[in-house]
């Protein structure tokens, strides 16, 4: 029944009384459970993040570091056989591509008229001889003549000898003979031509050994000396690497590329490495010993130098611990840490960058680091 001073009044107030009800009985767990908040904190609290992450030993090693340039293969020989006498060409010995040994006739130069003349030659020297041997005999035990008479048939006699000899030489020359062991690479002219003196004529050229021929950058001339051994590979022989010794360091830095000129001889087994191929070669410049060798990867640049990541244990648990880093010379992925790291620390070598001081660490195997 509608109240006449109130009106609606009644059932507005069953509904405020409704709405404070439920308010109270939501907040009533709050108010009964005042430990709640208190836990959640302490869970924060003891959440700590685990990072997984690989790991490397540090143990002392030894280090070299290596000039790296590029060079060209030269053979260790190569020489131009020229005629020594006009004439022409009889024959030649051996075809190309032919191994030759030194001392080997390669090309024979007709030799006809010299021969004849050899001959000739020798007859004349040996009628001066005649006749020098009688004079000096009448002139030492009879005192026949004139000194001047036996001086004229001494001359003659040592005149016809030496014709002689040249002569001899002379026929020698015709047989055009290898120099050095090596390969018969090239023949200039073919049998039947006509050749004068200084004609090219064939081309021997040494391959048993070879040598590499570069330039090395001038900072690195104290570091480069005769005798240092390079590591040489070359792209049409993959999966092999050959090992030589510098036989030559220019004295010169050549003003165009501020290189010098260096010359590194090595074996060539099966004679596989060519002329003029190029090569790649690396020269030992530094070595050190018993010193921290880790990968250059680990290294993290910071505002104040270099710093690594390890795994240090606490309480049985593992922590990444940032350490602070001196560095030395360094050599494709490896550097040589001077200061920072102990023998038997567990440097961080993936993961690294997902880390910070303090983070619980779990050493893993590169699949399970693959995986996670």
């Amino acid at each position: 029944m509608k109240d006449k001073h109130t009106g609606s009044w009644p059932i507005m107030m069953k509904r405020v009384g409704s709405i404070a009800l439920v308010a109270a009985l939501a907040a009533a767990p709050v108010a009964c459970s005042p430990s709640s908040s208190t836990s959640e904190a302490e869970a924060g609290q003891d959440f700590i993040r685990t990072v997984n992450v690989e790991v490397v030993t540090v143990a002392r090693t030894d280090f070299t570091s290596y000039v790296r340039l590029t060079g060209e293969v030269e053979a260790m020989n190569d020489v131009t056989l020229s005629a020594e006498e006009s004439g022409v060409i009889e024959r030649f010995f051996l075809e190309k591509g032919n191994f030759v040994r030194r001392g080997e006739p390669i090309a024979k130069i007709r030799d006809t008229v010299l021969r004849a003349q050899v001959e000739e030659a020798i007859a004349a020297a040996e009628l001066a001889r005649e006749r020098y041997e009688r004079q000096r005999r009448l002139w030492e035990e009879e005192q026949i003549g004139s000194e001047i008479a036996y001086l004229e048939a001494k001359y003659q006699a040592d005149l016809q000898a030496a014709r002689v000899t040249l002569l001899r030489e002379r026929l020698e020359r015709t047989t055009i003979s290898a120099p050095i062991s090596g390969i018969f690479d090239e023949r200039y002219v073919d049998a039947g031509e006509m050749v004068a003196p200084g004609t090219s004529v064939a081309r021997v050229v040494e391959v048993d050994r070879v040598k590499v021929t570069g330039g090395v950058a001038e900072r690195f001339a104290a570091s480069v000396s005769p005798g240092d051994t390079a590591r040489i590979s070359l792209d049409v022989l993959p999966n092999q690497e050959f090992v030589g010794v510098l036989g030559y360091v220019g004295s010169v830095v050549d003003e165009r590329n501020r290189t010098f000129p260096i010359e590194i001889v090595m074996d060539n087994p099966g004679r596989a490495i060519k002329p003029h191929m190029i090569a790649s070669v690396e020269i030992a410049n530094r070595r050190l010993r018993d010193v921290f060798v880790v990968p250059q990867d680990a290294i993290q640049r910071t505002e104040d130098g270099y710093q690594v990541f390890v795994a240090a244990d606490r309480d049985g648990s593992l922590y990444a611990e940032a350490r602070p880093v001196r560095l030395g010379p360094m050599y494709g992925n490896r550097v040589v840490v001077e200061e920072g790291l102990s023998e038997g620390d567990q440097l961080i070598v993936r993961g690294q960058q997902l880390v910070e001081t303090g983070n619980r660490v779990r050493i893993v195997n590169e699949a399970e680091f693959q995986a996670s």
